[in-house]
């Protein structure tokens, strides 16, 4: 890290940031070669995760903003990834679904993102990996009723 001031290099929050702004890149063009976004894998992995759900729904569990959510699943209903059928319990809800199709993009996906993770953290050893993620989301998780 030459020509950084020490004290940016030192503090953590810069140095998270830093690395965020490049594995943001790193995702986005990995994604883009898979011809989908970040929304997209957040999605597909919730449903299949937890099933069928709701937009909103899916929006409170994927962090994804409620116009975002719907542009998104209208792209991966014409893509054939997901099934949007009205809720026979709430007329007004729609409950969104997994297709085949989806499961299988959801894995290329995966394939990409495990790329990604090697790229970002190819300096770092497998435990100190594990061991990165772990701290990351003990901070993470101190942070979630802000």
């Amino acid at each position: 890290m030459d020509e950084i001031p020490e004290r940016l290099v030192v503090k953590p929050s810069w140095l998270i940031t830093q690395l965020a702004v490049h594995a943001r890149r790193l995702v986005s063009e990995g994604f883009a070669a898979a011809g989908a976004r970040g929304y997209h894998y957040r999605i597909l992995a919730a449903l299949h995760e937890f099933g069928p759900a709701s937009q909103a729904e899916l929006g409170r569990r994927c962090r994804v903003d409620r116009s975002d959510v719907v542009a998104a699943v209208n792209q991966l209903v014409e893509q054939g990834y997901v099934d949007r059928t009205p809720d026979p319990d709430h007329g007004r809800r729609n409950k969104v679904s997994l297709t085949k199709a989806g499961a299988g993009q959801l894995r290329r996906m995966d394939a990409l993102l495990d790329q990604v993770q090697d790229d970002l953290l190819g300096p770092l050893s497998a435990e100190e990996r594990r061991t990165l993620t772990r701290l990351l989301g003990r901070v993470l998780a101190g942070h979630e009723a802000v």
